[in-house]
């Protein structure tokens, strides 16, 4: 038995010297989207689009810091109002009338849902030809841009300017940012940080950045994509029953061009969607973390001991090692956890979060398996993909 402890918590520390080694370097922080300045004259047009379903209570601030971007190019904001019960049309034209800026502004109302389409993209489609449509009448060319970002995301003012410029400069057909997700009450804390911590070691930024990667990802909060490229791919269409539809369009960008996207952190968008409880926080990630493994009960099966071997195996050996006075096995267990406290350390430094939790990541992480489990149960349930009162099943 002390055999097979040992060869565990030695696996597992072995497992974290790789990680930190040969994983792109995953947990850093460094790739942010920093303070660019555009040029004055000659700047691309963008159209932003904005799927809002029920989204009433959050547009006054959001759709107000889109309303006031200090950027000089050709601006304007469709808002597909995803069929809301809750006056979400009526919102966003008093937010723009209040600004005097209803001209930059226009409002869709979407058509019934089609099959084979989630909401999301349904809604982001007709964004997008009711921009090209409304621009051409206009006798005016397409836009360069388009910018895909959420109703609960609020953007400083110059974090359009900023975009482009990333853009212009690095020739960039794709650049998206991971907003900063809200982290205020205990759930939060305990949790957010670790979603985006999650994420990185799953598409190491560095690898997404680099064209000669095949690795590519987006975060759907934010992203600014050249309007060739989009043709390029066939449009939204191609991607129309994704469920994570930003990584998805990452892919067939990255996959069809030049190679050349980004993604990186900022501090200049922010989402201000609250997750007061653990319920709310569990729903997000069951509703699309069994689509991450391809629906494979396989893969199912190999994430549970995966996760158990690399994050619960360290604190269980420093637990029984020193219990059963086997020293070796409990300081290869301490090892290996603090070798992973301290990879979680940067992006709860980033959310400004005690740097005590970075200790706790076995528990968050044992919570994320059973909610990945409990994806995969809904999935078979018939409940999978449930997000704002629909249920999306492929």
């Amino acid at each position: 038995m002390a055999a097979i402890e040992l060869s565990l918590a030695l696996l597992s520390l072995l497992i974290w010297v790789g990680l930190l080694i040969g994983r792109g370097q995953f947990w850093q922080i460094d790739r942010q989207l920093a303070v660019a300045q555009t040029q004055d004259e000659g700047l691309p047009s963008v159209c932003a689009v904005i799927p809002a379903r029920n989204e009433a209570d959050l547009l006054p601030i959001t759709l107000r810091s889109l309303l006031n971007q200090d950027y000089r190019g050709l601006f304007t904001i469709f808002l597909v109002d995803d069929r809301s019960t809750d006056g979400t049309a009526e919102v966003a034209k008093q937010t723009a009338q209040a600004l005097h800026k209803d001209n930059q502004l226009q409002i869709i109302t979407a058509k019934p849902l089609p099959s084979g389409w989630t909401g999301k993209l349904w809604a982001m489609e007709q964004g997008v030809q009711q921009a090209i449509e409304t621009l051409q009448s206009n006798y005016l060319p397409e836009p360069d841009y388009f910018l895909f970002t959420d109703a609960d995301i609020e953007h400083d003012s110059a974090n359009l300017s900023h975009l482009v410029a990333k853009a212009q400069q690095e020739d960039l057909e794709l650049v998206s940012v991971m907003v900063r997700l809200r982290c205020e009450n205990l759930w939060e804390k305990l949790l957010i940080p670790a979603f985006v911590f999650f994420f990185q070691k799953l598409y190491p930024f560095r690898w997404v950045n680099n064209p000669d990667k095949s690795t590519a990802a987006a975060a759907g909060g934010c992203i600014l994509i050249r309007r060739e490229a989009l043709e390029r791919i066939g449009g939204i269409q191609v991607i129309r029953q994704a469920l994570i539809d930003d990584c998805a369009l990452a892919h067939a960008v990255k996959s069809s061009g030049n190679g050349r996207i980004w993604l990186g952190l900022s501090n200049s968008a922010r989402s201000l969607r609250p997750y007061p409880s653990l319920a709310t926080i569990w729903d997000m990630v069951a509703r699309t973390a069994f689509t991450q493994l391809n629906y494979s009960p396989l893969l199912l099966a190999g994430t549970v001991v995966g996760m158990t071997l690399v994050y619960m195996v360290p604190p269980l050996s420093l637990i029984l090692g020193g219990l059963t006075g086997n020293w070796l096995i409990a300081a290869i267990g301490l090892s290996a956890w603090l070798l992973m406290s301290s990879s979680y350390l940067p992006i709860i430094r980033f959310y400004k979060c005690s740097p005590c939790l970075a200790l706790c990541l076995p528990v968050i992480a044992f919570l994320y398996t059973l909610m990945t489990v409990d994806s995969a149960v809904r999935h078979w349930q018939g409940r999978g993909g449930a997000w704002k009162g629909r249920v999306y099943q492929v």
